[in-house]
């Protein structure tokens, strides 16, 4: 599967709050663990945010917890993949968003 894209990367929530509201995204892969605001932070505020409802947002991170997982289902997280990933992983989970 190969999906025409280009990438915007983000060093800590705040900058990709900023690459958020100033590109068109399709899709975002988040960290839990960022700097500044972290990625369960970032996705609440941006789900709450019209704009933003549907677009699809994978949880990318080595955060294993159950707990972890169901916050961020919660929250709005379209999936969730624990680190580290496998391509073959990574290819199911995006396999399942419309783009």
């Amino acid at each position: 599967m190969k999906i025409p894209c280009q990438f915007l990367e983000a060093s800590n929530g705040k900058e990709a709050l900023w690459h958020l509201h100033t590109n068109k995204a399709d899709l975002i892969l988040l960290d839990w663990n960022m700097p500044e605001l972290s990625g369960i932070d970032f996705l609440k505020q941006i789900r709450s945010h019209s704009d933003y409802i549907q677009m699809p947002i994978i949880m990318v991170t080595s955060e294993a917890a159950k707990y972890n997982v169901i916050e961020a289902l919660k929250a709005g997280a379209t999936d969730y993949i624990i680190k580290p990933v496998s391509e073959k992983s990574f290819r199911d989970k995006l396999s399942k968003i419309r783009f």
